[in-house]
């Protein structure tokens, strides 16, 4: 059920929410936009307080920034543990995996596990590399779901009175879509999902599969977009 309020005023997180329209127009699955944002959240230890803010592309992409906050503002005790989420309106980059592997490497009591709304020029075979070698590494990567898209609504956004449970609802199919795309990624598969944008602004998503996807993805990850018939061999 809907509250009849917004965020609460009391909220400590309240001034470090994002707008409803930033939400939208950053982690849009069908949006194209170049800056990434990053919403995170942080807990130390065995504490059930989570620490939340946000953050966007500077000089520096956003990953870097978080990284240079973190190692600046508070000082690393290897004995507690600390875990990370991530939810990122792009993947990381190949030089922004490497950093985040780095950053790890440096704090082994960390755990990072992130979220992402698209893959960030995903043909690129040094991406594709570096995002394999992130969760080679330990990193668990995942495309948003809605489950993850309501949690960030509800935790990140200072939306309206009434409108808690009233977030952009993003077609699943494109979901589905990065998704599959992520798994040829861990897979070492050849790309299946091409992304355009055409004159009008409409961004066009094009599935080709190959004999190599449909012997090494899943079936139910193929069944999972409701656009491919996986075939069946009778004996």
């Amino acid at each position: 059920m809907a509250s009849d309020k917004g965020p609460s005023a009391g909220d400590a997180t309240l001034r470090r929410r994002i707008k409803p329209w930033e939400f939208e127009v950053f982690f849009d699955p069908r949006e194209l936009r170049k800056e990434t944002c990053l919403l995170y959240e942080i807990q130390w230890g065995t504490s059930h307080k989570i620490w939340r803010n946000s953050g966007k592309n500077t000089a520096n992409h956003v990953e870097i920034n978080f990284i240079e906050k973190f190692t600046s503002e508070r000082q690393y005790c290897p004995s507690i543990r600390c875990s990370i989420t991530w939810f990122l309106s792009w993947s990381p980059c190949w030089e922004c995996s490497k950093a985040i592997r780095g950053f790890l490497s440096q704090h082994p009591s960390v755990t990072l596990v992130i979220y992402v709304a698209r893959l960030f020029w995903h043909m690129d075979p040094q991406n594709r590399q570096g995002l394999r070698d992130l969760i080679n590494s330990g990193v668990t990567i995942q495309i948003m779901r809605v489950p993850e898209y309501d949690h960030c609504w509800r935790n990140f956004v200072n939306y309206l009175p009434g409108k808690e449970d009233h977030w952009p609802r993003y077609p699943v199919l494109w979901m589905k879509l990065y998704a599959l795309e992520l798994h040829c990624i861990i897979l070492s598969l050849p790309p299946c999902l091409r992304i355009s944008r055409r004159q009008n602004q409409l961004t066009l998503f094009t599935l080709t599969l190959q004999n190599c996807h449909y012997q090494m993805i899943p079936p139910h990850i193929l069944l999972a977009t409701g656009l491919i018939q996986v075939p069946v061999t009778w004996k």
